[in-house]
């Protein structure tokens, strides 16, 4: 890299944001450690006053990585942008050894005895610990394989509820932030976006405390027990969800999840995108691939075609797309809008790009003409036959959920005297914590916070109540020496008998 000092202001964002520390300001100037720099181009991307340009040929005495997009060019005796590889005498290292298990078993720690992984019963039906200090409803015990077990129940009211909501679809729903609507009354936001999926928060203590606390443990309540819910995205669409259906949106069901993002489907199908046409541009509003610059089609054979697109290039062949209700979820309706120019230095009459997306649920082919201009024509059967191999490889789309809560005070004074010691032994995983039956995610840190997925819960079984808050099937499992030495209610201890019903 090579900064114009002229040009450079000394913001200091490529100090801030170099990976490697390769920059620092003299003078209020910036320079590079040219030994440090990798090329990574982060200075590049970040400089507003354009005073960065990259060089042309790579360093002389550097050595390519080829671990990830950048390619950092690495000096003798320096690290990547990545903290992973270090150029060692001309030999890429991976600075970190290769673990075992056995090197990280102690911090990853034990899981729970094999005794108490399963509850002797569940709370589905079990009633409800309250007031706090009075013992839970059912304390029951067995016998496993010569290990005494002990499983104490509660169905919890639960005002620190949410549901997270996971939408497997490419279509836009809003931007992270809106608020999300159940009629006129606001449940939750639009959070941010994973692999494919649209994640909506509904609930949480202040909005189930709010002025639309029982429109917020209703909804929640509805979700988890799998049911269909109506709701409207602030400035974005209508939705109809049901946990393990398609979604709908703004009435119309969505169809397939994406494989991946465009430069993942890129990577995925480069022997078979190359065999169907001389460019292909796979358009996704996170991350868009372009074959011929791509590492991906590279390595399938892809020659240069002098396409250039629209969108801001990460890396090569990875363009940052935008969003939209175009295909992809970008803006782009005309799928050859996406293409800025064509350079005829490079290109070749007759050739053809070929424009997909990342479901592969629509396509498009174009041939160059002479003048650079475009001319759409009939898929043809190879571009056909990449189209299917993308899309078969997706997932259907679909809504899934999971419930997540803090358990209380009632929720643990119910199953001891000494709440502290329930809450060590869950974490220590000396107790084990479900839900419905289903094996809950304890966070970290303190107190109780579990996630559940609703799906492995039987539908019907969390209820709400107009304190406003949530009804969840709480159990917790461990020996009954455990139990015992945290100051469990013993005397309402019994033996269980999967023979006879128990008793309410």
């Amino acid at each position: 890299m090579q900064i114009d000092t002229e040009k450079c202001t000394g913001c200091g964002f490529c100090v801030r944001d170099c990976p490697v520390e390769a920059v620092r300001l003299v003078k209020k100037k910036a320079v590079i450690n040219e030994q440090r720099c990798t090329g990574c181009g982060v200075c590049l991307r970040v400089c507003e006053a354009l005073a960065v340009t990259a060089e042309e040929m790579p360093p002389e005495g550097t050595l390519q990585c080829d671990a990830c997009p950048i390619k950092c060019r690495i000096h003798s005796g320096y690290m990547g942008a990545c903290h992973r590889y270090r150029n060692e005498d001309g030999q890429l290292v991976r600075i970190t050894a290769l673990h075992c298990f056995e090197d990280v078993a102690a911090i990853v720690g034990p899981d729970p005895a094999e005794a108490i992984r399963k509850p002797v019963v569940t709370a589905i039906g079990a009633g409800t610990t309250y007031p706090d200090c009075k013992p839970a409803p059912h304390i029951l015990k067995e016998n496993r394989q010569g290990v005494d077990v002990v499983t104490v129940v509660t169905e919890v009211p639960l005002s620190y509820s949410s549901v997270i909501v996971k939408v497997d679809t490419d279509i836009p729903l809003g931007k992270e932030g809106d608020r999300i609507l159940a009629g006129k009354r606001e449940v939750g936001m639009v959070e941010t976006e994973q692999y494919g999926s649209k994640m909506l928060h509904i609930g949480g203590v202040n909005r189930m405390t709010g002025k639309n606390g029982f429109a917020v443990a209703r909804t929640v309540t509805d979700i988890a027990n799998r049911r269909p819910v109506k709701l409207k995205i602030e400035n974005g669409g209508r939705l109809l969800l049901q946990v393990g259906h398609p979604p709908v949106i703004d009435g119309k069901q969505a169809v397939k999840m994406r494989v991946g993002c465009g430069s993942a489907t890129m990577g995925l199908f480069a022997p078979i995108l190359v065999e169907a046409a001389d460019e292909v541009i796979i358009l996704d509003s996170h991350i868009t691939g372009q074959m011929s610059r791509h590492v991906a089609g590279q390595f399938a054979g892809a020659r240069p075609t002098g396409v250039q697109l629209k969108f801001k290039e990460s890396t090569p062949g990875r363009y940052f797309g935008d969003h939209g209700d175009g295909w992809g979820g970008t803006s782009i309706s005309q799928p050859a809008d996406v293409i800025r120019a064509v350079d005829m230095t490079v290109a070749r009459a007759a050739m053809t790009i070929l424009i997909t997306e990342t479901t592969g649920q629509n396509g498009a082919m174009f041939e160059v003409r002479q003048d650079g201009k475009l001319a759409q024509r009939a898929l043809t059967k190879k571009a056909r036959a990449a189209l299917n191999a993308i899309s078969n490889s997706c997932e259907p789309s679909r809504v899934s959920a999971i419930y997540t809560a803090g358990a209380g005070g009632s929720a643990r004074a119910g199953v001891t005297r000494y709440p502290i010691k329930l809450t060590r032994a869950v974490h220590a995983g000396k107790a084990y914590l479900t839900v419905g039956g289903a094996p809950g995610f304890v966070l970290p840190g303190g107190g109780i916070t579990f996630m559940v997925d609703v799906e492995r819960v039987k539908d019907g079984s969390f209820y709400w109540t107009p304190t406003p808050a949530t009804i969840c099937p709480l159990e917790y499992t461990m020996e009954v020496k455990d139990y015992e030495k945290m100051g469990g209610h013993v005397e309402a201890m019994k033996p269980f008998d999967a023979k006879k019903p128990v008793a309410k």
